[in-house]
C-alpha cells in the first residue's frame, strides 16, 4: 500500500507531537523525583560531614574543642612527680558526686561542679596553696579552675585529660573505701570511649 507525500508528512508531524509530548509527560513525572533524590542525598552528605565536624575521637581534640587554656594544663606523670615532692597538694574533683563516689584519685577533695561553692573554698584553702582540678578530661575543670584564678588563688592547675587520662596511663584510681579500683565513670557513651582502661560504670 501506497501512503501519499502528504499523508506521510502529516504521519510524520502527528509521530513528533506524539514523541514531544511523552517527553514532556517523562520530565513533568521524573524529574521532580530526581531533584527530590539529589536534594535527599545533599542532606545526607552534610549531616555527615557535620557529624564527623563534631566528634571527637581523642582526648586532645576534644580539649581543643571545648578548652580556653585559661587554667595551666598539668599532665599525669608531671602531677605524680609533683606529689611526690609536694604531697600537700590540694587535688579538687569537679564531676558530679555519683562519679566521685565510682572513684577519684586518692586523698582528693570533691568539690562539685554544679555543687562548687567558693566561699567554702575560701574559709579552708590559703590563696597561695597549690591547687590541681580535675574532672573526666579536663573541660569542667577548667571552668572551676578559672573561678578560682579570679579569687585570687594563684597555684592552680588543670589535669590534662582529667581522670581518664591518668587511668588510661596505669595510674591507680580509689573508691570510697579508699581502695584502688578499676571501676571508673564514664559519664556517658559518648565520652566514655576516650577510656581505654578499666572498667567503665555510667549509673
Amino acid at each position: 500500500m501506497k501512503i501519499k507525500l502528504q499523508e506521510f508528512q502529516s504521519l510524520k508531524v502527528d509521530l513528533t507531537k506524539w514523541f514531544q509530548l511523552k517527553k514532556t509527560n517523562f520530565n513533568l513525572l521524573f524529574r521532580p523525583i530526581f531533584k527530590r533524590s539529589k536534594a535527599i542525598w545533599f542532606l545526607v552528605f552534610c549531616l555527615f560531614m557535620l557529624k564527623n565536624s563534631l566528634a571527637q575521637n581523642t582526648i586532645d581534640e576534644a580539649i581543643e574543642k571545648y578548652n580556653s587554656n585559661a587554667v595551666e594544663y598539668i599532665s599525669a606523670i608531671q602531677l605524680t612527680k609533683l606529689l611526690q615532692k609536694k604531697p600537700n597538694i590540694k587535688l579538687f574533683d569537679t564531676r558530679a558526686k555519683s562519679e566521685f563516689n565510682v572513684s577519684h584519685l586518692k586523698n582528693s577533695i570533691f568539690v562539685g561542679y554544679d555543687e562548687f561553692q567558693l566561699e567554702k573554698i575560701q574559709q579552708e584553702i590559703h590563696k597561695n596553696d597549690t591547687i590541681v582540678v580535675y574532672c573526666s578530661v579536663g573541660v569542667r575543670s577548667e571552668q572551676i579552675g578559672e573561678q578560682l584564678q579570679k579569687a585570687g588563688y594563684t597555684n592552680v592547675y588543670n589535669l590534662y585529660g582529667g581522670i581518664f587520662d591518668w587511668k588510661n596511663s596505669n595510674y591507680p584510681i580509689y573508691n570510697l573505701q579508699n581502695k584502688a579500683t578499676d571501676s571508673i565513670h564514664a559519664y556517658n557513651k559518648k565520652w566514655g570511649e576516650f577510656i581505654k582502661k578499666g572498667i567503665k560504670i555510667y549509673e
